[in-house]
């Protein structure tokens, strides 16, 4: 099977298979939409032909009537008659077909029964199938409209691409690119994804000079190093902007910690930002991240300085506020720079950044200009009314330089028309313009993202494993020896076969200890009583041993000092392989899900980057008086571990919860490693 897919988005000729003169029908819709196509065009209707009027009984048949190869066959014909009108496509030399159909998987084992045979006729044959169950796809520049949608027909040709797991999603992201300004290069709905995927779209837009960026709409993944491997590509040559449905649907929780929290939805979204994708929330961001990221781009930076310049000081503010929220630095602008302001603006003016004008005035281009050039500023936003006897704001922006040198964003407020023609203007210079302060902060977090996520991929390489995890089942003592040779540090412990063994423990090491049942098959022992802080004297290990009962080994183990605690675990997702969690230490990790996933294996600096992603990272940095994460110790560790799962097929998962970030440094007071189970062992844990 080919991975061309010129002859789906850019075909030579295209036959409608099913073609209708019943307007309701979907073969009539695609017939209208197609039919301003310039290249070859045929329709085939197997029951009612008329070759006088270019309709034929068959493919071949249109084929031998029709200037040009046909390369793209539309099906529109019923579920149960697709795969021989697929193998009928093929067989008259078409290299790719668009299924719009439904009545497949989702109709239960009936319609199972029709999509494997559309799968057979697509391996048999190597055609390229897209669908089924979508509403197509359109390429504007190439008068290409494979749409059963009528207002498809009349998207103006631009520069971005949109890749929708949903028909209607892709049409509803390009209505609303078009109505922000925006253009279209293609845009796929991919469908039921028998055959082609997002993955295999994306591939394809990594070559295409039309597309400057890409918008990617995911609902499921079937493969995820495929998917991951084709962002990757795509996204170290133009920007990815991705959203991925099912933030409300967390699905089963596994038995760890680490698995209830890695979630699929979170998953799938670390995973694209690890791709290099910038990840959004919504589609309003979506469409102000590519209403920015297709015109400009700032240089790779972990840190990029933003300035403001705003006509009106409350909208500015609005901006200023949530560039903060998002964290954002806003560097104060050099005294030079202030000097020359100061001259350009009225003195109760602010200057230091934001740069508050007042109403706009003749000097306004000369400030947009020197606050762009400040050595500080990587970004530049403006906010400004339209006010025509004041400033031309499109004018003053291309007079000072903005665009591809000079990064910007505009924001134009006033009367929908004004706001129009404003817009036009300096999207035709390259500049992007957004119509309010919501929508300009969305498209500054995005450049920065791209920004921070271009620096990260130049960020050092993947350590090679230094070791492998031993056979199992490992108990916590020997999963502790494990990671004390990975770097991490442990507290001192005695594994104890007896109560006798356990009393010299307690006189080697003295008070207090931890009194741990030591089972490598009790993943959870807190659970079940078996774990006793704070021990001291005989008699209390004896009421902690009793508690945890004769038939058991046991673990004595010096405590640990105050800190704050961490889980850090690596397991294999079903999806994306072995990804690495961090979060805060026991159940409020489950609790608030503030946790940072990447996949693994992973860099030192990549993963010493994770306890940023937190919303509670501020307990990381000394708060009030407490300890201080050492982030390269962390990215060290974690890069091990990472590394470790991942070359150790048999392990399942690693988890260390919890890690506990004392004056001294981390320190793992818990651990277990889960082997991986058979699959009898691993159908009945999904069955739990």
């Amino acid at each position: 099977m080919t991975s061309d897919l010129t002859p789906l988005f850019a075909p030579e000729g295209v036959v409608v298979i099913g073609a209708s003169r019943q307007p309701g029908k979907l073969g009539a819709a695609m017939a209208r939409s197609l039919a301003v196509f310039p290249g070859a065009r045929a329709l085939v209707n197997a029951r009612r032909p008329e070759p006088g009027a270019g309709v034929y009984a068959s493919v071949a048949e249109a084929a031998a009537h029709t200037d040009g190869r046909l390369d793209l066959a539309v099906l529109c014909v019923p579920a149960s008659g697709c795969a021989d009108a697929l193998a009928e496509a093929a067989a008259a030399d078409c290299c790719a077909a668009l299924v719009c159909a439904g009545g497949f998987g989702e109709a239960g084992p009936e319609g199972e029964v029709h999509a494997e045979a559309l799968r057979r006729v697509a391996r048999e044959t190597g055609i390229r199938l897209l669908g089924p169950n979508t509403s197509g796809f359109f390429a504007p520049e190439l008068g290409l409209t494979a749409s059963f949608v009528p207002a498809a027909g009349q998207l103006p040709a631009g520069e971005i691409a949109v890749v929708a797991a949903s028909g209607g999603v892709n049409h509803a992201l390009s209505f609303d690119l078009v109505a922000a300004g925006n253009g279209i290069s293609l845009g796929v709905g991919i469908g039921a994804g028998l055959d082609v995927s997002a993955a295999d779209v994306l591939e394809h837009l990594a070559q295409d000079a039309r597309t400057t960026a890409v918008a990617l709409h995911l609902e499921t993944v079937p493969d995820g190093p495929r998917l991951v491997a084709a962002v990757r590509r795509v996204a170290a040559v133009k920007p990815v902007v991705a959203l991925v449905v099912g933030r409300s649907d967390v699905g089963d929780f596994a038995r760890s910690h680490t698995g209830a929290l890695a979630t699929s939805w979170r998953t799938t979204r670390a995973a694209l930002r690890q791709a290099g994708a910038v990840v959004v929330d919504d589609e309003r961001e979506l469409v102000d991240a590519l209403t920015a990221l297709s015109r400009v781009q700032l240089r790779p930076h972990l840190d990029p300085g933003l300035g403001i310049v705003t006509a009106q000081a409350g909208p500015g503010l609005l901006l200023a506020d949530r560039a903060g929220t998002d964290g954002i630095r806003m560097p104060e602008l050099a005294a030079t720079t202030q000097g020359a302001l100061s001259e350009l603006l009225p003195p109760m003016t602010y200057q230091r950044n934001p740069v508050d004008t007042g109403r706009p005035g003749e000097t306004f281009a000369r400030v947009l200009a020197t606050t762009a050039a400040d050595p500080a500023v990587d970004l530049l936003a403006v906010y400004a009314l339209t006010e025509p006897d004041s400033v031309d704001l499109a004018s003053a922006a291309q007079d000072a330089g903005l665009g591809t040198d000079s990064p910007a964003v505009v924001v134009i407020g006033g009367l929908p028309e004004d706001v129009a023609e404003q817009r036009a203007r300096l999207h035709k210079a390259g500049i992007p313009a957004l119509t309010g302060p919501a929508s300009a902060a969305n498209a500054v977090r995005a450049l920065v993202t791209y920004a921070r996520q271009r620096a990260l991929r130049d960020e050092g390489p993947v350590l090679e494993p230094a070791a492998t995890v031993p056979p199992g089942p490992l108990d916590e003592d020997a999963a502790k020896t494990f990671l004390a040779g990975l770097g991490l540090r442990t507290p001192k412990r005695v594994a104890c076969d007896s109560r006798a063994d356990a009393h010299y423990a307690l006189r080697l090491l003295g008070g207090p200890v931890a009194v741990k049942v030591l089972d490598a098959a009790i993943l959870h022992k807190t659970e079940v009583g078996g774990v006793h802080l704070g021990v001291r004297t005989a008699d209390e290990l004896d009421a902690a041993l009793d508690a945890i009962g004769p038939d058991h080994r046991y673990l004595v183990e010096a405590m640990a000092p105050a800190g704050v605690d961490l889980v850090l675990g690596v397991r294999r997702d079903p999806v994306f392989g072995p990804v690495v969690l961090v979060g805060l230490g026991g159940t409020a990790a489950e609790a608030l899900a503030d946790v940072a996933i990447r996949l693994a294996p992973l860099s030192e600096a990549e993963a010493a980057g994770m306890p940023d992603d937190l919303a509670a990272r501020a307990l990381l940095d000394g708060w009030r008086g407490g300890p201080v994460l050492d982030r390269a110790e962390f990215g060290q560790v974690t890069a091990a571990l990472a590394a470790a799962l991942a070359a150790s097929p048999d392990t399942a998962e690693i988890e260390i919860n919890p890690l506990r970030l004392t004056p001294d440094g981390l320190i793992a007071l818990d651990a277990v490693i889960v082997p991986t189970a058979p699959p009898a062992e691993e159908n009945d844990h999904a069955q739990a």
